[in-house]
């Protein structure tokens, strides 16, 4: 069972890590795939160039062998639509594994703006990662899709390759990406909330320069 989790990463910090290896760890997958985006289409676009933001991520997870850095989105370039990417690994994996898609509560909230939502649905679970107690589907067509598809049983994702949405209580670290380029722009360390190497990377290539501190 193979789990995907994308985003920017711009940069990749301990917020993302935690919640992949948290994930990993409770699902029993055989691999999580990180795929930086290209081009973002629900949020403003990333600043660093794609290269540095891929080399960021190896960084970050040299050390642990079931998190992979997956390129083919940065490669593939355009518009970030996780159809596609669900496509190419179906292409790669076939019909018949396991794909477990990783997304934020507030991103669940806006998959019915999604593109294909439905196509998606047919081509991976929906692991949507949240916080304790956190509401879920205010929309309509999203609650009767968790009524329909919503699973508490980990191994029942092993039984099909798509199609379930499994709700997970992950680690909640207050970190963001924005949080961190603004400390770089403005000259000050935001040490311990990403990785001192990816730190040390982004000091060195200056990714976050002042100019950019708002974005």
């Amino acid at each position: 069972m193979i789990g995907l989790f994308g985003g920017t990463f711009d940069p990749v910090h301990h917020g993302h890590l935690r919640v992949a290896l948290d994930v990993v760890e409770h699902l029993n997958l055989s691999q999580l795939r990180l795929l930086p985006l290209a081009a973002a289409v629900h949020r403003r676009q990333p600043i660093a160039s794609p290269a540095q933001r891929l080399a960021m991520l190896q960084t970050a997870i040299r050390d642990e062998p079931l998190l992979i850095a997956d390129d083919r989105e940065l490669t593939r370039g355009g518009p970030s639509y996780t159809l596609d990417t669900l496509r190419a690994f179906r292409d790669e994996f076939g019909a018949t594994v396991p794909l477990c898609l990783l997304v934020g509560a507030d991103a669940f909230e806006g998959l019915p703006d999604w593109h294909r939502p439905l196509d998606i649905l047919e081509r991976a679970h929906l692991i949507v990662m949240q916080r304790p107690g956190a509401p879920t589907a205010r929309d309509a067509w999203l609650r009767e899709q968790v009524e329909q598809r919503r699973t508490d049983d980990p191994t029942a994702l092993r039984g099909q390759a798509a199609g379930h949405i499994y709700f997970q209580t992950v680690t909640q670290l207050d970190i963001s990406a924005t949080r961190i380029r603004r400390l770089l722009a403005q000259g000050m360390s935001p040490r311990y909330l990403l990785p001192d190497a990816v730190l040390a990377m982004a000091r060195e290539h200056s990714c976050y320069a002042v100019q950019q501190a708002s974005a």
